[in-house]
């Protein structure tokens, strides 16, 4: 028994959308699994414990810090960059102040420059791992932990390079529950 034409067609049309819709779906986490594989778009590595292999050779590690559009806090690298050897543990710190009179949480995004170095910068421990709530008035400091691998000194591309830029950006974001519930409850009575 074979299909009519329209119907036939109309399936086809079904099932390329249907496809289409699950490539959409599935491209983000895809793109993220690469990135991190990869080290493509300035994704940063991930590791327990430092470097095994320490180098002479230095690098020099450039932070750098934005806010998004609306994101009240204010947000800036405590130093601006440091100078340490290939394989040797740092750490950093980033400083965060919430001049607004109410609680804040808010994510941070990051990647690193050059995309060559991305898969080379590891971190052991970040602030960015988490979300953050800041109360009113509160400053902070918070740290990032990490090494230049010493693969990237025999890698074809990112052999050459001299500096490596991290970059954070924090995004507002939902106050936790327990956190929103105890704002709620804080709040002067309106009416």
């Amino acid at each position: 028994m074979s299909l009519e034409p329209k119907t036939k067609t109309a399936l086809q049309a079904v099932s390329v959308v249907v496809v289409m819709g699950a490539l959409a779906w599935a491209s983000v986490p895809l793109y993220d699994w690469f990135c991190k594989v990869t080290g493509f778009g300035g994704e940063t590595s991930v590791a327990e414990a430092g470097s095994d292999e320490v180098l002479e050779e230095t690098i020099t590690v450039r932070f750098d810090a934005s806010l998004a559009k609306d994101m009240p806090w204010e947000f800036k690298p405590v130093e601006r960059e440091i100078d340490i050897r290939i394989g040797e543990t740092g750490i950093a710190f980033y400083e965060a102040y919430n001049p607004t009179d109410r609680p804040v949480a808010g994510t941070a995004s990051y990647n690193v420059a050059p995309f060559d170095a991305g898969g080379f910068f590891t971190k052991i421990d970040c602030f960015c791992f988490t979300e953050q709530v800041l109360q009113p008035g509160e400053r902070v400091q918070m740290p990032v932990t990490f090494y230049v691998d010493p693969a990237l000194t025999r890698h074809r591309d990112a052999k050459h390079v001299k500096h490596i830029t991290l970059s954070y950006t924090f995004y507002e974001t939902d106050l936790p529950e327990e956190q929103a519930r105890l704002d709620a409850n804080h709040r002067p009575n309106e009416g």
